[in-house]
């Protein structure tokens, strides 16, 4: 049976979604092709040889529409002969992205393939997609009578629901910032990020990360979903969920490598890692972030694994809410939960977050000598994908 491996990983630094953010003039196809581009150059692999590139994008629209990946992929320098396809499974578009092209690998119907994604909040605002009209419908209203909830409110229900207190989700939220500083600051990240020179300046570093943020300073934050609305809906919330403990609106991009065992070793390529088992699952959409708690269990089943032979986990730091109710659930040492820090302090850029956190991963692993690495990502609609890869 054919296997799938990472040759290699890279990523963009992460800048603030927002206009005069770090990355915010560059066009998402560009800040796209730069992640693709500089993969390329890294394995140095004749980019006629690649199959297929499979990218995830969310906001697909503007800018970030008309098959995006088709454009990275000849703005990147690749021949006009390689394809490209974007995904949309929401903030796991990436890592299904990765899923896709580690399934066709091991079908036999690839033999390299460039997985990949993007977002530039800055240019597409989350949501821009829907363009104001109902993207639910009738059946879906039908079957939801009291109405689905933003992701913000989904947030709010899970730390009621897990008993997280306002303070345990800023102290997360802290000690992700102390991490990623950490990590910056000792040379971890170095080499995952492929900076950008834009005109005299060079962005080397992700733009949201707060070395000095204290659970103190962030107890100072205003709830950032409580209104009349939700609150005569949800009369028992107490509103803990803030802009210091959710992920922040981010730019950016990543890219990962990913071939079959024989074919790297017949084009001279050192795999870093084997794509070992996959899972995908839906759950309540009410809740809509609690996907990856079953997504774990069933990926863990599929890999005959059990939670003591995972040696690093990256869990989406969407909100903290998420990570410490998935940890109350699985019972994860959070010693080993994005040890290079999250989402929380390095950033979300939608649909790059799952090549984003495989690339971490990648680090965190050789770093530390681990084995398996588990990586999982809650998404909208009550959805969560699940990967485990092996070092090699």
């Amino acid at each position: 049976m054919r296997d799938a491996v990472i040759v290699d990983a890279v990523r963009t630094p992460i800048g603030k979604g927002k206009p005069g953010g770090a990355l915010s003039g560059v066009h998402p196809v560009d800040l796209h092709a730069h992640a693709i581009r500089s993969l390329i150059e890294r394995t140095g692999i004749d980019p006629a040889l690649v199959d297929d590139v499979i990218s995830g994008a969310v906001g697909q629209i503007g800018e970030q529409s008309g098959n995006t990946a088709r454009w990275a992929a000849l703005a990147a320098g690749l021949p006009e002969s390689v394809p490209a396809v974007t995904v949309d499974r929401q903030c796991g578009s990436s890592q299904q992205a990765i899923h896709f092209a580690a399934q066709g690998v091991i079908a036999g119907a690839y033999d390299v393939v460039i997985a990949s994604g993007i977002e530039s909040m800055s240019r597409i605002p989350i949501g821009s997609q829907a363009a104001g009209k109902d993207f639910l419908g009738p059946g879906v209203a039908g079957r939801y009578p009291e109405g689905l909830v933003p992701q913000g409110i989904s947030a709010e229900l899970i730390a009621q629901r897990w008993n997280l207190s306002r303070e345990q989700l800023d102290a997360f939220a802290a000690e992700s910032h102390r991490r990623a500083a950490s990590a910056w600051s000792d040379g971890r990240f170095a080499a995952e990020v492929s900076p950008l020179k834009l005109d005299a300046v060079e962005v080397t570093g992700d733009e949201t990360i707060r070395p000095n943020t204290t659970p103190e300073v962030l107890a100072g934050l205003k709830p950032a979903f409580k209104s009349d609305f939700w609150q005569q809906r949800f009369p028992d919330l107490d509103w803990r969920v803030t802009a210091g403990n959710s992920s922040p609106i981010n730019d950016g991009s990543a890219a990962v490598l990913i071939t079959s065992s024989d074919t790297a070793a017949k084009l001279g390529l050192r795999p870093r890692a084997r794509l070992h088992s996959f899972a995908v699952v839906g759950d309540d959409p009410l809740y809509m972030l609690t996907g990856i708690i079953p997504a774990t269990r069933k990926v863990l089943d599929r890999a005959g694994l059990s939670l003591a032979d995972i040696d690093a986990f990256e869990v989406n730091e969407a909100f903290a809410s998420v990570v410490l109710a998935w940890q109350a659930e699985t019972g994860a040492d959070l010693t080993r939960v994005n040890v290079n820090g999250g989402a929380t302090a390095i950033g979300h850029p939608l649909g790059a977050s799952g090549a984003r956190l495989m690339t971490t991963l990648l680090g965190v692993l050789e770093q530390t000598g681990g084995r398996y690495g588990l990586q999982t990502m809650c998404e909208a609609g009550g959805l969560a994908n699940a990967t485990v890869i092996e070092r090699l």
